[in-house]
């Protein structure tokens, strides 16, 4: 693991998220400025700074576990499909999006986007607490069942 990369930090515990999944190679927990609730990173746990650098095996784990937590978006978030994408845009730290997509525009390439010279902004930030029921309900549901208290 990277001493100051952002992402090993969390798989760290050093830096508190709202994790969904965790195991011995991989951690998915909620982005705090999601496109839509429910908006998932699955990480590995170990510093690769691109998906092409992580072994095969590590990568098809990722998937995985996004084509698990896809199935339960739909059902959770009345989407008809979930987005997944590899991408390493803002952290240089392997990662997968997971994503309920309610319009199409929810993951897709800008070569769709007409207008020229477009702006972008980050998604707000939603409040802790809107954070830790999605993240409980997404457990649960990855669980198979009601959460329990702990």
């Amino acid at each position: 693991m990277s001493d100051n990369c952002l992402f090993c930090r969390i798989a760290r515990h050093e830096i508190p998220a709202h994790v969904i999944h965790e195991d011995d190679r991989l951690l998915a927990f909620l982005d705090i400025q999601p496109v839509r609730p429910g908006h998932t990173l699955i990480i590995p746990k170990q510093h690769y700074p691109y998906y092409e650098d992580m072994p095969a095996d590590l990568a098809a784990s990722i998937v995985n576990l996004g084509q698990r937590l896809g199935r339960h978006m739909k059902r959770l978030y009345g989407v008809e499909r979930v987005g997944f994408a590899f991408t390493g845009i803002h952290v240089t730290h392997a990662h997968a999006h997971v994503i309920p997509m309610h319009h199409p525009q929810d993951l897709t390439s800008t070569q769709y986007i007409e207008q020229q010279d477009l702006t972008f902004k980050m998604p707000a930030q939603p409040a802790q607490e809107a954070l830790a029921t999605t993240a409980s309900e997404l457990r649960a549901q990855l669980r198979g069942g009601p959460e329990r208290a702990a």
